[in-house]
């Protein structure tokens, strides 16, 4: 039996690298959702294609309807989000989660490159803390994903630190990101219950090199 994934936020850069990643898999069923279903097409190999709000319950309650997984990259109102796809799949009986936040939420990044991210992503950082915790407070079998500061480069290559370890790493590229995220997919017994930061391996300093 296929399992069924759906795609919160299906149009963005990371989604659409897990979606490349996954499309071929035989045992994978997509089911892709966006604000405008103009950004994608059926040859991603989705089953479902649907348009809608995240924040409309009646749009939610029909994506998530039958999932087996609900994997949410989103920006907006995060927090609010993160609050009623929980309740949703609560209700639906869906309990496997992965959902993108940024890093910072915990105060995890030390030094000149926390001070500097914190002031870079300002007001937002509240928003996705807020998001962070509504998950974690789920009885849900999540995995909360804080990637770093996002590059367009064409690698795969990415390290890990858990929820209570300090964030160094200043860069990772969205194909990374999109790599773990259909890793999670395609082996769902990994890092349940966890909090995951994504970066690039041995790059590090006081901000990312592009800035």
């Amino acid at each position: 039996m296929k399992t069924k994934v759906l795609i919160l936020g299906a149009g963005g850069a990371i989604a659409q690298h897990t979606i490349s990643l996954l499309k071929d898999n035989k045992d994978i069923e997509l089911t892709l959702f966006a604000r405008n279903a103009s950004q994608l097409t059926n040859d991603k190999g989705a089953s479902l294609i649907f348009e809608g709000d995240v924040l409309d319950k009646e749009d939610l309650d029909r994506a998530i309807n039958g999932q087996d997984i609900v994997y949410a990259n989103l920006s907006g109102d995060v927090d609010k989000m993160a609050t009623l796809i929980a309740e949703t799949m609560k209700v639906q009986g869906v309990n496997r989660l992965i959902f993108v936040t940024c890093l910072g939420v915990y105060d995890e990044v030390e030094g000149k490159f926390g001070e500097w991210n914190n002031c870079m992503i300002g007001s937002d950082l509240t928003r996705y803390s807020r998001a962070t915790r509504a998950v974690e407070k789920s009885s849900l079998d999540y995995t909360i994903v804080r990637p770093s500061w996002l590059t367009d480069k064409d690698e795969t290559d990415y390290e890990t630190t858990q929820k209570g370890e300090p964030f160094r790493g200043t860069e990772v590229a969205r194909k990374a990101v999109g790599a773990y995220i259909a890793d999670v997919i395609l082996h769902p017994e990994k890092d349940v219950k966890a909090s995951v930061g994504i970066n690039k391996p041995g790059v590090y300093g006081d901000k990312p090199a592009f800035y």
